[in-house]
């Protein structure tokens, strides 16, 4: 796409609110504990160019205004609104499933207060699994509460389903991805140094690329069997406080070492153009520390609902085969964060009639210094759109 192609965009704030009142404060500020929560998004749209279609793009606990993506889809002569949950910026506390009532109200705005008449739902990334559970439980609502087992019901949320789903950079989901990133070689959770060195893929004298298939067997079943004795924990902790009848009802705590999944490390593991040594956060061995790993901190209901493989609703191949309207999943061919196997998986759990896969060889996760694979993911897109009517 050339430069005279592009639109100059304009940034319009958008504020959704809606009644709801939380049994305890789980965020800071009064979203929920005051009767009311309050969202704040962003509509990226090009100037002097009237659409009946918007692309909503929801990360569950990022704001994506500013990512490349959207930015480009806008700029390509889309309207685009990027959504940002209650949780934006801090997922410590995050229910998956409010998170699908907060995208709810966004799309209700969308059509009712905004005038849109197609909403085309976007997962970019973790909000890939978003994506696919709302629109699952729009199309057929069944969840009543979460997996902590407290009252919630999608049931009664008026969710109103897309007219079309895309798939960009998306992983399966976070409990997923959790369980394929968390370093196994931890042997003691308040005692993070406590380590097994055969399973510690930083180590200095740990096992160290090209990985065999048999210790990658064996280092998946400790990575799950990790994240199961968290989980293990959790419902302990919940029902022990439960039992007590108190006014402590929910505790935080923090999980070290997430991020150590042998693809970073090993190129030849579900190969494709990713840089080996690297993840989209940077060095993984300092990630893998670092304050911003994967579900570093997290409280008890929040592990449950986003953080347990066994737990958590948001599954994009447990969830896409409900979805019915037309589907595009985009692997970025060298992406540093999601594997190859995750987009591929959900593509094949999809059963709709209508259901396209592209590839965009070469790009990473974020398209850092990557305009020209960018204009390729966007061009593709735009074209999807048109083909289906959902282009100006």
């Amino acid at each position: 796409m050339s430069d005279a192609e592009l639109y100059e965009i304009e940034r319009l704030p958008i504020i959704v609110s809606f009644e709801e009142r939380a049994a305890f404060s789980e965020t800071y500020g009064f979203s929920g504990s005051q009767g009311v929560v309050f969202l704040e998004g962003q509509r990226v749209v090009p100037k002097m160019k009237p659409s009946d279609t918007v692309i909503i793009f929801m990360h569950p606990a990022s704001t994506l205004n500013l990512m490349p993506l959207p930015v480009g889809m806008a700029q390509a002569g889309h309207h685009v609104l990027c959504a940002a949950s209650r949780y934006a910026k801090n997922d410590t506390a995050l229910i998956m499933e409010k998170v699908v009532a907060d995208l709810g109200a966004y799309i209700r705005h969308a059509r009712e207060v905004l005038g849109y008449k197609n909403i085309v739902l976007g997962g970019w990334s973790g909000g890939g699994s978003l994506a696919a559970f709302y629109q699952s439980e729009a199309e057929n609502p069944t969840i009543a509460s979460t997996p902590a087992g407290d009252a919630y019901d999608l049931t009664k949320a008026d969710l109103q389903p897309a007219d079309a789903l895309m798939l960009i950079a998306a992983h399966i989901g976070r409990a997923r991805t959790l369980s394929e990133w968390i370093d196994p070689s931890v042997k003691d959770e308040n005692t993070p140094e406590r380590r097994d060195n055969d399973l510690d893929i930083y180590a200095k004298s740990g096992p160290k690329p090209p990985f065999s298939e048999n210790f990658m067997v064996e280092y998946r079943a400790a990575q799950r069997a990790r994240v199961d004795k968290i989980s293990n924990w959790v419902r302990n902790q919940l029902d022990t406080l439960k039992r007590q009848g108190g006014l402590e009802i929910e505790r935080g705590f923090v999980v070290h070492r997430t991020m150590a999944d042998p693809r970073f490390l090993d190129p030849l593991l579900e190969p494709n153009g990713r840089k080996p040594s690297w993840c989209y956060l940077g060095n993984p061995e300092t990630v893998n520390t670092g304050p911003v790993g994967l579900a570093r901190f997290s409280t008890l209901r929040a592990w449950l609902s986003q953080w347990c493989p066994d737990c958590t609703n948001a599954n994009a191949v447990k969830n896409i085969s409900g979805v019915s309207v037309p589907f595009l999943i985009l692997e970025n061919e060298a992406d540093d964060c999601v594997p190859i196997s995750h987009p591929s998986e959900i593509f094949a759990a999809a059963d709709m009639a209508d259901k396209t896969y592209v590839k965009i060889v070469g790009a990473t996760h974020y398209y850092k210094d990557q305009q020209k694979h960018l204009n390729e993911a966007v061009a593709a897109i735009k074209s999807w759109l048109a083909e289906r009517g959902f282009a100006d």
